[in-house]
């Protein structure tokens, strides 16, 4: 009698296929195969239980088991977790840890040497506080366990947990650091190498499809070592992994909106309780959710209170613009000018920093009022002189700044706001003989420019940037010693409850850019709000203050961490017949106490890529598995054609 085996493929399926052996190979739980599938042959893998089901069907037959190393009970039972947790089809969580829905059978053994950790370079000493972390941290065991490590930025959390990582190589284990930032990989490229003796296996989604194979052909095999990884490398399929790194953990970078919705964060320190290995979490200020594990001790913390070669931290000033009169078309006050003068003639560096990519965030039209919007979405159209275009940066439209106005004549022109690229502009006719760089995601398209841009900075090429957020992660540039914050706007949208916190972890990275090598350092806030909590906040360098205060606020409100939230998000071409199929899965969702269904409501940007959206909010109590319950409702829901329903769980973006 032919044994009856369970296949999962890497499909829109939540369930095995059941298959019949007639190989020779005995096979179990984890092993890839090759099995008809519809009127194609594809890969899929021997999964732990069969399907019950009443239809009869006609059991095929496996062609052939693939000779690649099997997935390991550890990363089956993770991919199972993570399905039920994110509402995700099993088979969509197989596919993330495949490579375009297969395994790689070539071998690439050459291709590993250039991955091959070097000996110890004694170079790198470690000063009283780093070795007291180090100690901490390796006294918490090689078993399961979550360690902050926080420290202010500049304190060298980098070095220590190289350290903890080569702990984990020297027994055997591989390791996975996890980074928020594409752009942030090739900096620290170059400061493993320093560390490690070679180059690490980067994996993001600018990776090469043929490095990508060495990659996960490698981890597969325990032939390499170490990945830096975004996101997806989460769910490569490691053969040994002893540890993983969450660089940047408060970082919403880590949240993945696109496609299959989850938090790579929350995420790896789930596989890593699957895997029964530490996981560290590396901060300078960690988000509300790890701050509140702190406080109920379920993680452990240390923390680095003093920068690296004893440098001292930015000063804070607060330049107050409604005492400063601004002059037309300017955005930068006389007194900041004079500040940043004095850094300039001691050849330092100087960062503005701006949170708003293009030259301006919308443009109107002086005659008719008329306001240039993106066709396919409910936004303002942002200029960029660069390109000479209008660009949405949610869809991508362009469009030309040509329009005629009711007169006929060409529309009169204003372009509202500053973008990083006005103030670039601003900036080049104030200091016409300086060196002056944008860097942001625009001009940041492909990594040897990145590369270049930062090479340029460090060998004091640059006299000037004027940056986005980008910059404000992880970047170590030595003779960086003032920053200006063009418009310090801490007002939050409606819609951002992590406005706040968002506003705090992003200023307190951006001050740690400067003053890195131990000279005086400032950063300038230039605001119409001075009085503003958070600008204070950030003032006294008091981080913990506000986590506490913004704790205490969460749980009077029923927000995370103490509530769960789980957003539907509705969307297509008609608004009226999207809000009436949310009314109707409003109706079908169980009914709990304590559980509130909010909404469905409009989104506030009501109209994405021509599609109108609409939501729904499920908070309900931590102490809940509320997907469970969930799930039986949305698989009986009957969906309508030309109308999509996202789930996203743990939702960090409520736009």
């Amino acid at each position: 009698m032919l044994k009856k085996i369970p296949i999962l493929f890497p499909k829109i399926f939540d369930y095995p296929f059941t298959y019949k052996s007639e190989i020779s190979e005995s096979l179990s739980p984890g092993d890839f195969v090759k099995a008809p599938f519809g009127s194609s042959e594809i890969t899929g893998v021997v999964w732990t239980y069969e399907q019950k089901t009443k239809k009869k069907f006609k059991v095929k037959k496996i062609l052939e088991k693939i000779n690649v190393k099997k997935l390991n009970s550890p990363m089956i039972k993770f991919l199972s977790w993570f399905s039920k947790y994110n509402l995700v089809p099993l088979g969509m969580s197989l596919r993330m840890c495949l490579l375009n829905k297969d395994v790689i059978k070539k071998s690439f053994s050459e291709e590993f040497n250039k991955f091959k950790i070097k000996k110890k370079n004694n170079k790198f000493l470690l000063n009283t506080e780093q070795k007291k972390a180090l100690h901490f941290m390796r006294n918490t065991g090689d078993n399961y366990n979550v360690v902050v490590l926080e420290g202010v930025a500049g304190s060298g959390k980098t070095l220590v947990y190289f350290e903890r990582v080569r702990d984990l190589l020297d027994k055997g284990f591989q390791a996975l650091i996890l980074l928020p930032e594409i752009a942030l990989t090739n900096q620290f490229r170059r400061r493993f190498k320093e560390f490690f003796g070679t180059d690490p296996a980067i994996w993001h989604s600018g990776t090469t499809k043929k490095n990508k194979s060495i990659i996960w052909k490698g981890i597969s095999e325990g032939k390499i070592k170490v990945v830096i990884g975004a996101r997806s490398s989460l769910f490569l399929p490691f053969k040994n992994l002893g540890i993983i790194i969450v660089d940047e953990e408060h970082d919403v970078s880590y949240k993945q909106d696109e496609g299959v919705s989850y938090n790579a964060r929350d995420m790896a320190v789930a596989r890593a309780s699957f895997e029964n290995i530490p996981i560290n979490l590396i901060t300078s200020i960690p988000s509300i959710e790890t701050y509140n594990n702190i406080v109920n001790k379920k993680y452990y913390t240390i923390k680095l209170e003093k920068r690296y070669k004893e440098a001292s931290l930015p000063n804070v000033e607060i330049i107050n613009l409604r005492s400063e009169t601004l002059k037309k078309d300017s955005w930068i006050a006389d007194k900041t000018l004079s500040k940043v003068n004095e850094y300039l003639s001691r050849g330092d560096q100087v960062l503005f920093f701006l949170n708003r990519r293009g030259f301006a965030p919308y443009v109107i039209c002086k005659k008719c009022g008329y306001k240039f919007q993106c066709p396919n979405c409910t936004v303002n159209l942002n200029f960029h002189r660069k390109l000479n275009r209008l660009l949405c940066h949610h869809c991508g439209h362009k469009s030309l700044l040509s329009r005629l106005c009711k007169d006929n004549k060409k529309c009169e022109l204003l372009f509202c706001g500053p973008g990083v690229e006005r103030v670039f502009y601003e900036l080049k006719k104030i200091y016409p003989n300086k060196k002056i760089e944008i860097f942001s995601s625009d001009t940041l398209v492909k990594n040897q420019l990145t590369n270049m841009l930062l090479k340029k900075v460090e060998k004091r090429k640059i006299d000037i940037l004027v940056g986005t957020q980008l910059l404000s992660k992880g970047f170590h540039f030595p003779k960086l010693n003032c920053i200006v914050v063009v418009d310090s706007d801490f007002s939050s949208h409606g819609y951002d409850l992590r406005s706040a916190e968002k506003n705090i972890q992003l200023y307190y990275q951006l001050s740690g850019r400067a003053g890195r090598e131990g000279d005086p350092s400032t950063i300038y806030f230039q605001t119409y709000t001075p009085d503003d909590e958070i600008l204070l906040n950030i003032s006294k360098n008091n981080p913990h203050a506000f986590l506490q205060k913004e704790l205490s606020l969460r749980k009077e409100k029923k927000l995370p961490p103490f509530y769960r939230l789980v957003s539907l998000i509705i969307s297509g071409k008609n608004e009226s017949l999207i809000m009436k199929f949310a009314t109707n899965i409003k109706s079908k969702l169980p009914k709990i106490n304590e559980v509130d269904i909010l909404g469905p409501v409009l989104a506030p940007i009501t109209r994405l890529r021509k599609k109108y959206r609409c939501r729904i909010l499920i908070r309900y109590p931590k102490n809940l598995f509320m997907q469970k319950y969930l799930s039986q409702s949305l698989n009986e829901i009957k969906m309508v054609s030309g109308i999509k329903l996202e789930v996203d769980v743990d939702p960090i973006n409520f736009s």
